[in-house]
């Protein structure tokens, strides 16, 4: 399923659907896309206690007199061309203050290449830019948490870091070269290894602590950025 929230003051349109309402004089409505998978919609714990649900509400917490759209296209089990035509369906527009980028794990879980990693990443990389209008300072792209370290990866924790690794290197080295902002929340995951509250029930995914962890590192950078627009 792909997740579409408004945590606005919405009316209904003539077919009962939610609608984002017209910005008042002295309010301002964030836009904000969440791009990924898995992590992007909380598997395991629901996407009200996932980062891109609990940012918004931190971030209108932080601005009552304002409001916060947000929109999220992912689905579990996506890859990085699982979520190209899922953006393709979806068809976000190019007015959002905020794009986040999540994507990988799947890549790394059914053995695709590196090679082809980079090739679609790059291409949904620049997708968010445009997303977010062009500005590139707008984008934040978040490592790939590390699964290993879940029940479901104690077999081969050692390889799926290393690949994990492998595949963090390459998206950050996209990101470099075209100076879009790249957050590690890959080392943060790992630290499920040792604290089984970090790990979802169903034993691969991680829990709404984890989430919350994440959240508490994005939060700064976004609040700056919507501060600035």
């Amino acid at each position: 399923m792909i997740w579409t929230f408004l945590l606005l003051l919405a009316c209904a349109n003539d077919e009962g659907l939610p609608a984002e309402p017209s910005t008042a004089s002295e309010q301002k409505v964030y836009r904000y896309l969440a791009l990924g998978d898995s992590y992007t919609i909380g598997t395991a714990i629901g996407p009200d206690s996932a980062y891109p649900a609990l940012l918004s509400d931190s971030l209108s917490e932080a601005a009552p007199q304002d409001s916060i759209y947000y929109q999220v296209i992912a689905r579990n089990g996506w890859t990085t061309a699982d979520l190209k035509q899922g953006i393709a369906a979806e068809q976000p527009d190019s007015n959002f203050d905020v794009v986040s980028l999540l994507i990988g794990v799947n890549n790394q879980y059914q053995r695709r290449s590196i090679a082809e990693y980079e090739r679609e990443f790059l291409q949904l990389l620049n997708q968010a830019i445009s997303f977010a209008g062009g500005d590139k300072n707008s984008v934040l792209v978040l490592s790939i948490p590390d699964w290993g370290v879940s029940p479901a990866g104690s077999g081969s924790r050692s390889q799926i870091a290393q690949d994990i690794n492998q595949f963090n290197l390459a998206q950050k080295a996209i990101c470099d070269s075209l100076n879009v902002g790249f957050l590690d929340i890959t080392e943060s995951s790992r630290e499920g290894l040792n604290n089984p509250s970090l790990i979802a029930s169903d034993g691969l995914h991680f829990s709404a602590e984890m989430h919350q962890i994440w959240m508490r590192m994005i939060y700064p950078i976004w609040y700056a950025n919507l501060q600035g627009t």
